[in-house]
């Protein structure tokens, strides 16, 4: 058995069914919480995967193959993409998805056996676009090291996207992997400014640690992006705000820097605006005619923000040809400048 399933830790409580099914899911789970003022009200679900990887469908990604070590996220940022594949478990896209989280304890073990496929032909594998594998539980499981660990063995290139400087815990395997294989990191940071990021994202890491992370994998030689995503109307989309960031990545090495606009898919449009009407309810009218015709904003509202990005990018200096991404782990860096290429996103799952 891999060391790093069903490790036992001080300060946490198995439920008293052990052997609970937790809805929507054929399999039985045993269920943990922790002592620790991060996870109160949390309630973890070890459960065995019977894969690892996953096809991403059609072609709108510049990789193919995902894995995702949890399901849910404690970061409960409140325009999470993700949030309604907590209806296939039978809970809520709201409050469940933030403190029912899937805790996948067999993946590496799973991954190892599926790099071993002769039909396997090492293509790049990207983590991060579903929830984010350096949430808060990924200290406690170590899950997401473990399957690094596994793709530097099969010498397979990867990429993540993340919201937490917790990833610099495992720059020791990234620069093994930008070697041997090919490898990028990308970091989420949507503000910096201090309200809108304590309301829209209230349990992820400060912001500038996140680019003082971007600043530490450059400076190792791992190639470190920087997506400025979601772009809120009204809410993080000054010029001002958005220069500051640029500047700042600038600063910190970015190798590239991408943004998109917010877009408001099934359930999540209804959470979103719950949350606007008590953050910013000046903006509730604005945001319906802006979303009026579907989950993306207007093209002229995407044309916008893409000149906001493509500028501010040329008064920080920051551009793809700062930093030469391994060929292998262009993943990244090709989905950041994506809205730069395009004018708008193509409609896509990620962690935003």
């Amino acid at each position: 058995m891999c060391e790093h399933a069903f490790v036992r830790w001080d300060g946490q409580d198995v439920g008293r069914e052990r052997e609970a099914r937790l809805p929507g899911l054929a399999e039985p789970s045993t269920t943990r919480t922790f002592d620790a003022p991060e996870a109160m009200g949390m309630r973890f679900h070890e459960v065995e995967a019977r894969s690892a990887l996953n096809r991403v469908p059609g072609r709108s990604l510049p990789f193919n193959w995902t894995v995702n070590p949890y399901r849910g996220c404690s970061h409960a940022c409140t325009y999470c993409f993700a949030r309604p594949t907590h209806r296939y478990l039978d809970l809520n896209a709201r409050e469940d998805f933030e403190r029912e989280i899937v805790v996948k304890v067999n993946v590496p073990e799973r991954l190892r056996a599926e790099l071993r496929r002769p039909s396997w032909k090492g293509e790049a594998v990207a983590l991060g676009t579903n929830t984010d594998p350096y949430q808060w539980v990924e200290g406690r499981y170590g899950l997401t090291r473990a399957i690094w660990e596994v793709l530097l063995e099969a010498r397979n290139p990867a990429t993540v996207l993340t919201k937490s400087p917790l990833l610099l815990r495992d720059i020791d395997l990234f620069k093994k992997l930008v070697d041997a294989a090919g490898f990028a990191a990308s970091l989420s940071i949507p503000t910096i400014d201090e309200r809108a990021w304590r309301a829209s994202e209230p349990r992820t890491p400060h912001p500038r640690k996140r680019i003082e992370a971007v600043a530490e994998l450059n400076r190792a030689g791992v190639p470190a992006h920087v997506l400025i995503a979601p772009l809120m109307p009204g809410i993080n989309d000054s010029p001002k705000q958005v220069e500051e960031i640029l500047a700042l990545c600038g600063e910190a090495g970015a190798t590239t820097v991408g943004g998109l606009g917010l877009h408001l898919k099934g359930e999540v449009r209804e959470i979103f605006l719950d949350w606007l009407r008590g953050y910013r309810p000046d903006l509730l009218d604005r945001y319906e005619r802006l979303y009026a015709g579907g989950a993306f904003l207007p093209r002229q509202e995407r044309d916008r923000l893409a000149g906001l990005i493509k500028r501010g990018r040329r008064r920080a200096g920051v551009g793809a040809s700062r930093f030469r991404v391994p060929a292998a782990g262009r993943a990244a860096a090709e989905e950041a400048e994506a809205v730069d290429a395009r004018g708008s996103p193509t409609p896509q799952p990620r962690l935003f």
